[in-house]
């Protein structure tokens, strides 16, 4: 069927049949897939699509096979990479229109396909309380029953999928072959070239895919920065995007020198008393993004030039100054005056806790909270040696803590010897039968550690600083050791987790801002690898400029004041709302309650005149109906 609906779908000239037959086409793809996956039928219409936009670059019936591949996409019916090619061919095309559905799909397909998920989750709601209290209720009919079957169905069908295992939706992005390849044909092609047709819209969508791909993979396109030059300045239309895009274009392997000029070049254009507050905001939030990614990439003078601008009285200048102070605090100090650098970040730089970033350098993946644990063990260690009375060691080994929480230790294992350690002929009978572990002089070698005569050297040279360089030394090492020669057990794990909670907790704390600021550098770090940046968060403190008008005040007062209402609101009042939006009644107490005075009354009178043997027949009659469920015998 679909070899005889998609040749029709290219070729015919009304607009009504288009969409039907493109409904239909989709309708298709969707019932063969909706059991299991029919790789058969997916592969052989991939190709017709792949072949529709490779044959002909310049026709616009490729604009087709575009709308399929994204609908099936965020549909979550096509998730591999032969749908991902297919838009890669899309925006190498050479029709305006294809060329931007490709780029778009780059973009925001991944969005899109987390909204749908997000919707379908939660439409068609089913509340089978209301369900249950309504047929309770009303006449039983089997139309009622019927619903009642397939609400229980449908609730049963989503339990089911949710225990269903998450698929592994990877993004668009993660699976392009060849994305250096494809970052400069789409630079060269697209923005180089002279005779594109795109225009300065659609060029900055291009350019903001090209920075993705660069950011993300950590590309090199040594002329897409020279290519940004021409747009940095205040008076450019959607400045704030190339600005953005500039950003995500940046990543550690970046030449500090060639991202230098540019940092120049947007703190003369946009960073000056001559210019508008919004825009000195704006360009300072661009520099810092750049420097998040790239520290090196700025100079002391520039940097000293740029921070004093925290004591400005524009709000939106003054934080992003701040901002700007922040992070230098953190990832470079030195490159601050001493007066800036803020008591924390100079005690570091003393002591030689903080070293300085080099280019190319890569952070060494570890176990987060990890020196926690190590130092844990030092301290139940200790605690123990001391109640004990035996001699306290430096450095606790596997023998001290190997069974603290009922778990084996494997004796024979020599994986924490550290090194070899040599030993005289005259012994080698002597240690044949204890090669397994090394003795505690052995342990406590230098060269058994692993550690060097130049280590050696610099420990010599740093006995004389503070006891937190040392500490510090101890711990780096002890993790390192404990990471490479012990397998956590579950018991470790569950401290470790404990130990993280713990810490999070005392992070919060007002004494320990300097953390809080090397976890919220480390947040904004793991953002800039798959979020893009947008021209929104670039102009984010520069809405602090302006002042707000009467309406706006007015109206964050009155939102402000319902907010207070809905915080105010009894449990009562809450539990009331609640059963109105589910469609439910009040309870007879709450309908007495609201009933006229003057009503009551006669009732009231009535009560009052009643003897004992009329009131034991009221309350005989009271327990009979109960016991038949009610006047209208509901009972069953």
């Amino acid at each position: 069927l679909l070899q005889t609906l998609f040749p029709l779908l290219i070729s015919t000239p009304s607009k009504s049949t288009r969409a039907l037959l493109y409904q239909k086409c989709l309708s298709d793809l969707r019932t063969s897939n909706a059991k299991t996956t029919n790789h058969r039928l997916n592969r052989t219409f991939q190709t017709v699509l792949s072949n529709l936009l490779t044959s002909d670059r310049t026709s616009p019936k490729g604009l087709w096979a575009v709308k399929i591949t994204r609908e099936l996409w965020k549909r979550q019916i096509w998730t591999d990479s032969k749908a991902v090619e297919i838009m890669k061919e899309a925006s190498l095309a050479d029709n305006e229109k294809i060329v931007v559905g490709g780029v778009r799909f780059f973009l925001g397909g991944d969005k899109e396909r987390e909204e749908l998920d997000d919707e379908s989750s939660d439409e068609d709601a089913i509340d089978m309380g209301k369900i249950k209290h309504q047929i309770g209720i009303n006449k039983k009919t089997k139309k009622k029953a019927r619903q009642m079957e397939n609400a229980v169905a449908t609730v049963k069908r989503k339990e089911r999928k949710k225990k269903q295992p998450h698929p592994l939706n990877f993004s668009a992005f993660h699976l392009l072959h060849d994305p250096q390849g494809f970052a400069e044909n789409l630079f060269f092609k697209h923005l180089q070239n002279g005779k594109s047709k795109l225009n300065l819209d659609q060029k900055l969508l291009v350019l903001q895919l090209v920075s993705r791909l660069v950011g993300l993979h950590k590309l090199t396109i040594m002329s897409l920065y020279s290519y940004f030059i021409k747009y940095l300045t205040p008076r450019q239309p959607s400045v704030t995007s190339f600005l953005a895009s500039l950003a995500q274009a940046t990543h550690n392997l970046v030449p500090p020198d060639v991202l230098e000029s540019l940092v120049k070049k947007i703190a003369d254009e946009f960073v000056s008393d001559a210019v508008a507050t919004e825009v000195a905001s704006a360009g300072l939030n661009a520099i810092r993004e750049i420097c998040v990614r790239q520290p090196l990439a700025m100079n002391k003078t520039l940097l000293q030039d740029l921070v004093d601008y925290r004591k400005s009285k524009d709000k939106g200048v003054m934080m992003a100054a701040k901002g700007l102070l922040g992070l230098y605090r953190e990832i470079a100090p030195g490159m601050l005056e001493k007066r800036d650098r803020g008591k924390e970040a100079a005690m570091d730089l003393r002591s030689g806790a903080r070293k300085e970033q080099r280019f190319g350098e890569e952070v060494v993946g570890r176990i987060e909270g990890l020196e926690l644990l190590e130092k844990w063990r030092e301290e139940e260690n200790q605690r123990r040696i001391a109640a004990k009375g035996d001699e306290v060691e430096t450095h606790p080994s596997d023998d001290d803590v190997g069974d603290e929480d009922g778990w084996e230790v494997d004796e024979d294992s020599d994986s924490d010897s550290g090194g070899w350690h040599n030993v005289s002929s005259d012994d080698d009978a002597n240690d044949v039968n204890r090669v397994g572990r090394p003795s505690k002089k052995a342990r406590h070698d230098p060269t058994a550690s692993g550690e060097t005569e130049d280590e050696e050297d610099q420990d010599g040279d740093k006995e004389n600083n503070p006891d937190q360089a040392s500490e510090a030394r101890r711990l780096e090492a002890a993790v390192s050791s404990l990471a490479t020669t012990r397998i956590l057990t579950p018991a470790d794990l569950a401290k470790l987790q404990e130990l993280r909670l713990a810490a999070s907790v005392n992070n919060a704390l007002p004494a320990s801002q300097r953390k809080r600021a090397a976890a919220a550098h480390q947040a904004a770090l793991r953002r800039h690898i798959d979020d893009p940046l947008t021209a929104a968060e670039i102009e984010g403190l520069a809405s602090l400029s302006t002042k707000n008008t009467k309406e706006q005040r007015i109206a964050v007062a009155k939102a402000g004041r319902e907010d207070k209402d809905e915080v105010r609101k009894s449990t009562t009042a809450r539990r009331k709302e609640k059963k109105q939006e589910q469609g439910k009644s009040t309870t007879n107490r709450e309908k007495a309650r609201k009933k006229n005075f003057l009503m009551t009354l006669g009732k009231a009178k009535g009560k009052q005149k009643k003897s004992l043997v009329d009131r034991g027949k009221v309350l005989k009659a009271h327990k009979e109906r109960g016991k038949r469920g009610g006047k209208r015998g509901n009972k069953g």
